[in-house]
């Protein structure tokens, strides 16, 4: 589980200084930089502060990646890493608070503990790009997912915006 320190390293680590332009390109919010949202520092709802978390590891492993857009960044390793994170964060919010719920983020808790949350990841939000390990049980979870789950909608959630630091800051001149 992450604590709540653990998230506030994570947002001193990216965040230095909010602007609510974003960059588009392409359809996508693009950049070199990761702005949470401002209602992130100030809601402390437990299903925001889950996504937030997850915005913000999705956002450190793609910056990791490196190259000169780290916005376009994806693997299977930080998506894993990503809702792993997220399903830590709801679990210990639900510890913290009894009686929350949210469909979603149960029914990912569910899927981590039947201990399919990888071959969820790749089956869900997978890409054409990734390189996936091995070892996936796909057929497994696949008569799991038919049994357990038959209309389950994936959901991802960003707290935040990619934006290009150099045209968030103060012209020097």
């Amino acid at each position: 589980m992450y604590p709540r320190n653990f998230i506030l390293l994570m947002v001193g680590m990216l965040v230095t200084g909010c602007n609510s332009e974003i960059y588009v390109r392409n359809g996508v919010t693009d950049g070199d930089t990761f702005y949470l949202a401002d209602r992130a520092f100030s809601d402390t709802d437990p299903v925001l502060q889950s996504w937030v978390a997850y915005s913000l590891a999705r956002s450190i492993c793609q910056l990791e990646i490196g190259g000169a857009n780290p916005a376009r960044n994806s693997s299977f390793h930080c998506e894993m890493s990503s809702r792993r994170i997220l399903v830590d964060s709801w679990l210990e919010q639900k510890a913290e608070a009894s009686g929350l719920s949210d469909p979603y983020l149960d029914e990912l808790a569910g899927v981590h503990s039947a201990g399919y949350l990888r071959e969820y990841v790749a089956h869900y939000h997978g890409r054409s790009t990734w390189q996936l390990p091995d070892d996936l049980e796909t057929a497994a979870f696949r008569n799991w997912r038919q049994r357990t789950m038959p209309r389950h909608r994936p959901q991802t959630n960003i707290i935040g915006s990619w934006n290009y630091a150099r045209n968030t800051r103060p012209d020097p001149f």
